[in-house]
C-alpha cells in the first residue's frame, strides 16, 4: 500500500479565502494584490485585467483536489479505487484489498483521467455514533473537497450519519454501492426490481437522517465500463471543474463589479462637480461622438482594446461589441430612448436656445449635459461588465 502520513493540501475552499495566490509573489487576497487589479479596471487596462484573470484560473486548474473515500470496513474501497483509477489490484501502484481490513492509514492515489486530483484512501469507520466521531476527527475531514461514501451489503444508519455530517459541512459527497455483481448473482430478483430495493432502502435511511437525495451510484468495481459507472464519471468531471474554479471565478466576479461600480461612483462626482471635462480630455461636452469615445476609452472598451483582448482570447472583437449597447453613438441612440431624446436635434435646438437666456440658461443646459453624461457613463459601464462576465466564462470554458 502506498503508505501516507502527510494531510492532503488545504481544500478549495481554504485556498481562496479572499482570492486565489499567486506564484508571482502577490495575492489578491492581499492589499497590494486588490490594488493591481483595481488599478488596472480604474485605468481601463482591460489587456492587463484579462492577464490577472487568465493567471488566476490558471493556478486554480493545477490546485489539487482531494477526495476521500470512505465506508466501513469490508465495503470495497480499495476495490472501488483501483476500479475508478483504471487499474487492476495486482499493479504495484495499486490500492491494497482483501477479504480483511488492508487500509490501517491514510493513503493517496493519483487519478490517471483527472489532472491534479487525489483520491485518499481512509480506513474503515466503525459501527458506533461515539467511534464515529472520533473517525471524523482523526481523518481530518475537513482537508477534503468532496467525499465518496462506499456502501454494499448493507446501508446503515452509521452510513447515514456519515453523509449527514458531510452535509453539515457544506461538502459535496456521492453515495456509491459496490459489488453490485455480488448481489446480482446472489439475489432472487430481477435486476430492475433489484436495482430499485437497494434505492429505496438508501434513500429511506438518508431520509431518516435528514439528509436530502445526493448522487447515487450502483456499480461493480469489477465491471467499471458497465452499471452506473460512467454516469459517476461524468458526474465527478462536472463536480471537480465547479470545485476548482466556483471560488476564484465568483472572488474575481465580484472584485470587477466592485470596481466598476467604485469608478462610476468616482466619475459621477466628477460629472456632479462640472470637472469631468478635465479628467476625460473632452473638448466639447455635447458632442456624442467625442463623449462616448472618452468614456469608452477610460473603461478599456474602445475599439483597440477590445482589438487586443479578442486577439488574447483567440477570438474575434465582434464576439464582444455585439454584446455592446455603447460601440458608436447611432447604436446608443438608437438602442436607448432617453439618450435619443437628449442628443435629438429639437432637444439640442432647445439647449443652445438656453444658453442665451441670462442667468437661467446656463444652469438649465447644465443639468441636461450632466444627465447625458450620466447616462453615457451608466450604458459604457454596463457594456464593460458584460464584457468581463463573458471574459471570465470563456476562460472557464475553454479550459
Amino acid at each position: 500500500m502506498e503508505d501516507s502520513t502527510v494531510a492532503p493540501h488545504a481544500p478549495l475552499s481554504a485556498s481562496f479565502p479572499a482570492m486565489v495566490s499567486y506564484h508571482t509573489g502577490w495575492s489578491l487576497s492581499s492589499e497590494a494584490g486588490s490594488m493591481d487589479l483595481e488599478k488596472a479596471l480604474a485605468q481601463g487596462n482591460l489587456l492587463e485585467v484579462v492577464s490577472v484573470i487568465q493567471e488566476t484560473l490558471k493556478i486554480a486548474s493545477s490546485t489539487p483536489v482531494n477526495i476521500a473515500v470512505t465506508g466501513e470496513s469490508g465495503n470495497g474501497m480499495s476495490t472501488f479505487i483501483n476500479a475508478l483509477r483504471g487499474i487492476g489490484h495486482e499493479e504495484e501502484d495499486s490500492a491494497p484489498t482483501g477479504v480483511v481490513k488492508t487500509t490501517h492509514t491514510r493513503a493517496s492515489y493519483s487519478l490517471p483521467h483527472f489532472p491534479n486530483t487525489l483520491l485518499w484512501d481512509l480506513p474503515g469507520m466503525e459501527t458506533t455514533p461515539q467511534n464515529l466521531e472520533r473517525y471524523i476527527m482523526e481523518m481530518e475531514f475537513s482537508q477534503y473537497d468532496l467525499f465518496i461514501i462506499i456502501a454494499s451489503e448493507k446501508f446503515s444508519m452509521n452510513h447515514a450519519m456519515l453523509a449527514r455530517t458531510i452535509k453539515s459541512m457544506r461538502k459535496k459527497f456521492y453515495i456509491v454501492w459496490t459489488k453490485l455483481d455480488t448481489d446480482l448473482r446472489t439475489g432472487v430478483l430481477g435486476e430492475e426490481q433489484l436495482l430499485k430495493n437497494i434505492q429505496a432502502n438508501i434513500l429511506e435511511h438518508l431520509k431518516k437522517a435528514q439528509v436530502c437525495e445526493p448522487p447515487l451510484f450502483l456499480v461493480s468495481s469489477f465491471d467499471s465500463l458497465f452499471h452506473d459507472f460512467p454516469k459517476l464519471r461524468d458526474t465527478l468531471k462536472k463536480d471537480l471543474f465547479y470545485i476548482r474554479y466556483h471560488g476564484p471565478h465568483q472572488k474575481l466576479s465580484n472584485t470587477c463589479e466592485k470596481s466598476l461600480n467604485d469608478k462610476v461612483m468616482f466619475l459621477q462626482e466628477k460629472i456632479n462637480a462640472h470637472s469631468f471635462q478635465d479628467t476625460l480630455g473632452i473638448r466639447d461636452p455635447d458632442d456624442l461622438m467625442q463623449c462616448l469615445d472618452a468614456y469608452r476609452l477610460l473603461f478599456g472598451m474602445d475599439d483597440e482594446s477590445v482589438e487586443c483582448v479578442a486577439q488574447k482570447m483567440g477570438t474575434t472583437a465582434m464576439q464582444y461589441t455585439a454584446l455592446m449597447k455603447s460601440p458608436n453613438p447611432r447604436a446608443v441612440s438608437r438602442i436607448d430612448c432617453t439618450m435619443a431624446c437628449l442628443t435629438c436635434r429639437v432637444c439640442q435646438a432647445f439647449l443652445n436656445a438656453l444658453r442665451s437666456i441670462p442667468v437661467l440658461g446656463n444652469p438649465i443646459s447644465n443639468y441636461f449635459r450632466r444627465m447625458k453624461h450620466k447616462h453615457i457613463l451608466k450604458i459604457v459601464a454596463k457594456d464593460s461588465k458584460v464584457i468581463l462576465r463573458k471574459i471570465l466564462k470563456d476562460f472557464t470554458i475553454s479550459d
